[in-house]
């Protein structure tokens, strides 16, 4: 007993350390947002008093400089719907390749494995010149896009948990009339839901934040630039640089994932242990 609890206070005391390290920087951030954009850079470590608070001007600023409103809502749409959209033709695509044993669905699932492991900057510049050329670079072809990138992780994890349920629950289904279609919404996709709301959690996480994509395709001149697009365009659009403002919309961006994360993270562990160990 004595054993276990000298290692559970060392691993609370390592974890402590590491939860403090990864929120330090985002407290700075935050805390310099609060400052006049003169003393970001000469005294970063100093708290927001006195002369050095700004109040929210830098907020004011950043909002209306970098057209943030419109940025949150193409990010939000693109977000929002891509999300779903993975989360729909990934958990159909993964049970497929569960319940029908063929050496085109094994083929299928390998294909699926293996572009988690193929760098996006092989690929880059291909995809950018063929979604120019199929019209995908609006924020509609951006969820074909995500759809492609987030297929492989998140088939792989419904398919490990689709193993896992029992196949008399789908057989019983059928022999009271349902189809595969009213058998996949009714009985497979309400059991999903653990490993559903992970993919969702991951996927909404990674598109969110994600600047690469949508600067290759959409780029800066359009009017549906995504919020780190439009956050980037603040930084370099300018001569003098306003740390202020860019601090302030790197806050403003980060609190929806924030929330997101913080409602749905009792399911992310479940979720991702299902879906690795089952079957």
């Amino acid at each position: 007993m004595r054993k276990k609890s000298l290692s559970n206070t060392i691993l609370f005391l390592v974890l402590s350390i590491l939860a403090v390290l990864f929120v330090t920087p985002i407290f700075f951030v935050g805390m310099n947002s609060f400052k006049g954009r003169f003393f970001i850079s000469d005294r970063p470590f100093a708290f927001p008093q006195g002369e050095l608070f700004a109040g929210f001007e830098n907020y004011i600023n950043g909002v209306e400089r970098a057209e943030f409103f419109s940025a949150f809502g193409w990010s939000t749409f693109i977000t929002v719907f891509s999300v779903l959209v993975i989360i729909l033709c990934t958990s159909m695509t993964a049970w497929y390749i569960t319940r029908v044993k063929t050496k085109s669905s094994e083929f299928l699932y390998f294909a699926f494995v293996f572009s988690m492991v193929v760098p996006f900057q092989m690929i880059m510049f291909t995809m950018s010149k063929l979604a120019d050329s199929l019209n995908l670079n609006n924020p509609l072809g951006m969820l074909v896009l995500y759809l492609g990138f987030g297929a492989g992780l998140s088939v792989f994890m419904f398919c490990g948990f689709v193993k896992g349920i029992p196949l008399e629950i789908e057989e019983a289904a059928l022999m009271d009339g349902c189809s595969p279609v009213k058998t996949y919404f009714r009985i497979v996709l309400p059991i999903l839901k653990p490993t559903a709301i992970t993919v969702a959690i991951l996927n909404a996480m990674w598109i969110w934040n994600d600047y690469l994509l949508p600067y290759l395709v959409i780029g800066v001149g359009t009017p549906y630039k995504t919020i780190p697009v439009a956050v980037q365009y603040l930084m370099g659009s300018y001569g003098a640089k306003d740390y202020g403002a860019l601090m302030a919309l790197l806050v403003l961006s980060v609190i929806p994932i924030v929330v997101l994360y913080l409602f749905c993270q009792k399911y992310i562990i479940e979720g991702v242990v299902a879906g690795a160990v089952k079957g």
